[in-house]
């Protein structure tokens, strides 16, 4: 059948809105105003709804899943439903006997880590989920939905297969530790399959009770992050961390329905803007890294995530400046190495990488009112070769 006769069965059946409950990074508005625009066939979505098609097929012809079961390794307590990897830029020592304590590469990623399943399962079960459930809400057909549901029961619902919610044996370093608090940056990106669930949560393949038990795997999750000792070490993290690690707090408050909390966490993230962005919106942490471009931009887009999450309290950390810093000069700093208009001068061992930039000034089109952005955009992407279906959620 043609895409575009599947848009109008899809469509002509009455594709409910966005669910009730609140998505928590994703624009409701955007989303349904290109879903609007796609049941009207607008030319300039047609590419971004069929690579979205084009994957989601690909996923569900696959029937994929992934648990922290299948890794071959057993976590220090025994239990291999608890997620369990490997710190990226640690190395044998070779001046020492079997390479132990290892030391640290900054930037040079140790192909050993590959050997624990767990991060990367983790990684394809949180895009696999999001681009499924993007597919049934612009497109409709439950086999999407039925899919994106069974990739989020196995991970966190299913008892046989489910994470722990904790992270204790995250980015260990043989010879010094089983697991450290800056294994949190591994779970930054959970809040995708918040969302994932609340585009399903119209379908029939996710029930309210799948939603009350993520909700409840979430809660116990941000429970160990805010008082197990790794969890309150990564909190003190003065870099894209500890950005991170107030995504985390912000997007999980917010979900269990911890406002107080979330609220608390946000005078935390204004204090990490003054200690992290400098006047000039430059931010020395990332700069400093051999990956700097990288980690800029990946520091950046978590700022920028965490002013997404505090439009839900009603506040705006958008326009927020603190002794002349703030994540909008940030944005302007990066701007001219983005348009090419200045060379990239800092420390970068590897080829740069654009994903983050992309998807920072398709935000920054939205939130600053600057259509020149999200051509931009659109450029780095055609460069770069993303997807094109990321259109669809801006």
């Amino acid at each position: 059948m043609n895409y575009r006769a599947i848009y109008i069965l899809a469509f002509s059946l009455g594709l409910a809105a966005v669910a009730n409950a609140q998505l928590l990074v994703l624009s409701t508005e955007a989303l349904e105003r290109n879903r609007n625009a796609v049941r009207d066939h607008e030319a300039r979505l047609e590419p971004s709804v069929k690579d979205l098609r084009k994957k989601a097929d690909q996923l569900v012809a696959a029937g994929r899943l992934y648990s922290v079961i299948d890794k071959t390794q057993v976590p220090p307590s025994g239990d291999k439903h608890d997620y369990m990897s490997q710190g990226p830029y640690w190395w044998p020592d070779p001046s020492k006997p079997k390479g132990l304590p290892y030391i640290r590469r900054d930037g040079e990623q140790n192909p050993e880590i590959k050997t624990l399943s767990d991060a990367a399962a983790m990684d394809d079960m949180v895009g696999d989920s999001e681009t499924l459930a993007l597919a049934y809400f612009f497109i409709g057909d439950e086999k999407y939905a039925k899919h994106s549901s069974a990739l989020i029961r196995t991970w966190f619902l299913d008892p046989k297969t489910r994470q722990n919610p904790n992270l204790n044996f995250g980015q260990g370093i043989p010879g010094i530790s089983s697991g450290r608090g800056i294994g949190l940056i591994e779970t930054r990106d959970l809040y995708r399959v918040i969302d994932a669930a609340t585009l399903l949560e119209r379908s029939g393949s996710w029930t309210k009770a799948d939603q009350d038990r993520l909700k409840r795997w979430f809660a116990e999750f941000l429970k160990w992050m805010t008082t197990s000792p790794l969890g309150i070490d990564e909190a003190d993290a003065p870099n894209n961390h500890g950005t991170y690690y107030d995504v985390q707090i912000l997007s999980y408050a917010i979900y269990t329905g911890q406002k107080d909390l979330a609220r608390k966490q946000i005078e935390t993230s204004r204090a990490r803007i003054r200690s992290q962005i400098e006047p000039d919106g430059h931010q020395p942490h990332e700069l400093a890294r051999t990956l700097s471009w990288d980690y800029t931009n990946m520091n950046l887009l978590g700022f920028f995530t965490i002013a997404r999450l505090a439009e839900h309290l009603g506040v705006d950390l958008w326009n927020f400046e603190i002794d002349g810093r703030g994540i909008r000069k940030a944005f302007l700093w990066e701007l001219p190495y983005l348009r090419d208009e200045k060379v990239w001068p800092y420390k970068q061992i590897k080829e740069r990488k654009f994903s983050n930039s992309i998807a920072i000034l398709r935000i920054a089109a939205r939130k600053f009112g600057n259509p020149d952005h999200s051509r931009l955009a659109d450029k780095l992407a055609s460069i770069h070769g993303k997807g094109a279906f990321s259109l669809l959620t801006y």
